[in-house]
């Protein structure tokens, strides 16, 4: 009996130590002073038409959905701090073929940016240079019923984008 106790009161420490995780969304690593936030349009060094101002958009929403801050849509000198984009790279490639037409079937979309968020003296609180997102589309074989999938795709890329740059500058990642 004895022998009982003494393991049940070792499973019940071993189980009350933990692991040293936590789960995502409580620790906010940005400094307490700050209170407004520039988001200037990002910078597009691609040929792909307006991706920098999807992009923009996607960060400046989910910014003012998940925080408190208060977002400007252009660099100020009074903002506490200054969110800069580049999209570097951008590019399509065909993941699968129709075995009838040879034609794409499905196409694969990548865009390749930088990005760095620093206070009014210029401090980096957070850079990444290197976010790689994918998304892919499918390609409609029927030219009556043709639909251009890759602003959908591209959409869907800036909300994918938009949600993990902001959990990582929230959480430190």
């Amino acid at each position: 009996m004895r022998c009982r106790a003494l393991a049940l009161l070792a499973l019940m420490l071993l189980g009350s130590v933990g692991c040293g995780y936590h789960t995502a969304g409580h620790a906010v690593t940005l400094p307490t002073n700050i209170h407004t936030l520039a988001i200037p349009s990002f910078t597009n060094q691609t040929q792909t038409f307006k991706i920098e101002q999807m992009l923009t958009a996607a960060v400046v929403r989910e910014m003012v959905t998940r925080t408190h801050y208060q977002v400007l849509h252009e660099a100020d000198a009074n903002a506490d701090a200054t969110l800069r984009g580049t999209v570097l790279s951008t590019y399509t490639a065909p993941l699968t073929y129709d075995s009838q037409t040879g034609r794409a079937s499905t196409v694969l979309v990548t865009v390749s940016m930088k990005v760095s968020l620093t206070d009014k003296q210029g401090k980096v609180l957070y850079q990444n240079p290197s976010y790689l997102f994918r998304e892919q589309y499918q390609v409609s074989q029927e030219p009556s019923s043709f639909f251009e999938e890759d602003s959908p795709a591209l959409e869907r890329l800036s909300r994918e984008f938009a949600r993990t740059l902001v959990s990582n500058i929230l959480e430190g990642f």
